[in-house]
Formats: C-alpha cells, sequence, structure tokens
C-alpha cells in the first residue's frame, strides 16, 4: 500500500476500531483534539445520543486528529468538530452541523430508516450491548483520568441506565462523583448499588467505596495548607506526614500524597502496622490498578520494597 510503520498501525487502529464495527452497526465517528472547545461541547450530546441509541445498533468512535493525523488527513478533515456517519466501512452522512441532542436524534433517524443495520438474533444483540457497555465504561474511564469528573459521572450515569448490573460502571459513577466534590450522591450511588444482588459482593463496588472513604479526609485550602507547612517543619513526625498525605490525597493532590507515604515507608515500613503502605493501596484501589498513574507509583512503591 505504499505506507510507512506508523501509517499502518494508523489504518489498523482504523479498522479495529471504525471499520468493523462499522460492518453491522451505525458509526458516529467523531474527529476531535484536546483544545478544541466546540469539540469539549459537542462530546456529551454525542455520548448521550449514542448511549442511547445503543439498542438501534449506533456505537460512537472518537478519532483525536493530534494523535491520528494520518487518519485525518485521509478524510480531508480541515476544521473540527467534524461529525461522519459511517457504515460498513463508509461514510454515509456529514453529522457535523448536528450541534443539538434533537438534531443529531433527527438525522439519526432518518440515517436508520434507510440502512440494513442488523439485530443479529438475540445472541447477536446481546453481544453487541456487552460492548456498546464496555465502550462507554472504557471511555467514562479516560474522561475520568482526565480530570472531567463531572462529564465522566454524566457518561457513567447512562451506562448504569442501559445495564445496572454493569459493576464497572456503577463504580465509575460513584468515584466520578466523589471526584466531582459530590460525595453525598456518591454514598446514594453506591448504597443503591450494593442492594443489587448481581453485584454486591463485586470488587469493583469495594473501590468505589475505598474513593469515598479517601474523600472523607477532604479540608478546606487554608486547613490543606497548615497540614503541608506541619509536615514540611516536621519531616521526622510521622502522624504529620499522615495527615498531610490524606488530605492532600482528598484535595486531589495526589502527586504530594503519593511523594508523601512513599518517603514515610522509605523511612519506616512498619510504623503504625504499615500504615502507609496501606494508606497507598487503598489509593490504588480508588484510583485503579491500570490507570497509568497508579502503575507508576506502584512500579515506586516496589523499588523501595525490594529494590
Amino acid at each position: 500500500m505504499g505506507l510507512n510503520l506508523d501509517e499502518q498501525k494508523a489504518v489498523d487502529r482504523f479498522r479495529q476500531n471504525v471499520v468493523e464495527p462499522s460492518m453491522s452497526s451505525l458509526v458516529i465517528l467523531d474527529f476531535w483534539a484536546e483544545w478544541c472547545g466546540p469539540c469539549k461541547a459537542l462530546a456529551p450530546v454525542l455520548e448521550k445520543v449514542a448511549a442511547e441509541y445503543a439498542e438501534k445498533g449506533v456505537v460512537l468512535a472518537k478519532i483525536n486528529v493530534d494523535e491520528e493525523q494520518f487518519i485525518a488527513a485521509q478524510f480531508q478533515v480541515k476544521s473540527i468538530p467534524t461529525v461522519y456517519a459511517m457504515f460498513q466501512g463508509q461514510p454515509v452522512a456529514d453529522l457535523t452541523g448536528a450541534r443539538t441532542e434533537s438534531q443529531l436524534k433527527q438525522m439519526l433517524d432518518q440515517i436508520l430508516g434507510q440502512l440494513p443495520i442488523q439485530a443479529g438474533g438475540e445472541g447477536g444483540a446481546n453481544a453487541r450491548a456487552e460492548q456498546d457497555v464496555s465502550q462507554f465504561v472504557a471511555m467514562g474511564e479516560e474522561v475520568l483520568e482526565g480530570g472531567d469528573a463531572e462529564r465522566a459521572a454524566g457518561i457513567f450515569a447512562q451506562v448504569v441506565e442501559m445495564a445496572p448490573d454493569n459493576a464497572a460502571a456503577q463504580s465509575g459513577l460513584v468515584r466520578s462523583l466523589t471526584a466531582a466534590g459530590h460525595v453525598e450522591q456518591a454514598q446514594a450511588a453506591l448504597d443503591a448499588a450494593r442492594h443489587n444482588p448481581a453485584i454486591a459482593e463485586d470488587p469493583a463496588l469495594a473501590a468505589a467505596a475505598s474513593a469515598i472513604e479517601l474523600a472523607s479526609n477532604r479540608v478546606d485550602d487554608s486547613e490543606l495548607a497548615g497540614l503541608r507547612d506541619d509536615a514540611q517543619a516536621n519531616p521526622e513526625d510521622m502522624d504529620k506526614q499522615f495527615s498531610f498525605a490524606e488530605a492532600a490525597f482528598a484535595a486531589g493532590a495526589r502527586d504530594e500524597a503519593a511523594d508523601t507515604l512513599l518517603a514515610m515507608v522509605k523511612r519506616d515500613r512498619e510504623w503504625n502496622d504499615s500504615a502507609a503502605r496501606a494508606k497507598l493501596l487503598q489509593i490504588f484501589e480508588a484510583v485503579g490498578l491500570e490507570d497509568e498513574w497508579v502503575v507508576s507509583t506502584r512500579r515506586r512503591l516496589s523499588r523501595i520494597l525490594f529494590g
């Protein structure tokens, strides 16, 4: 095909994420970028409608034009957001002009009425539904990791409505609400999930509970500054170090919290029944064991413990 290695990898990703799903589903293909304000305004609309139309065979795929410049060039993307409807590997409509929920739904209804979207029988429909749920859970986790907890909570709420027995979605909703500062709502969501016998004992809910517990240490900015000053002035005082680390993580300063706890483990790993190490493990569970920050911090902890 005359493509270099990076271009071939880009084509393979596009085939897997867009072309293959479009063989039996209608794919909303969203070209966007982190720096694009209108893209961020449109994203919740696309996510909400795609979630509502999942049972009709609609899925959402996103292309970051900065990361996938070759693919964007193939579609001759001149401005963003640019949004296409894809079916069987081909663009069948330009959805860029649909900027509201009602406009997008109207266009999708027209397109779906003209295309042979495969129902796939009960088994195929269930498999596709599971794929759709997994896609939105992954999207919610990505948004949460990016720091937009409010938007992540909206995505997870949509997924929970579609699939109330999905523990990952329930956990994501609780953790997102907690990160956004809505701790009471998070606790209510956790309580509701624990009353669902299908997922009550799922480890994902334990991670959500850890997030709420860690958030209970949240203090205002002046108190956090005071705890930071005390910790810096008394580096040998483990109680002051621990108090600051708890408050720092609750305030969103997870790097400071981790640095402080790692220093405590290095200084005295047995202090207070290994409380610093236990707190780090609780943080890892709450953030998510696959999170890049967690993976990096766990390596640092391992080097201290076993290096």
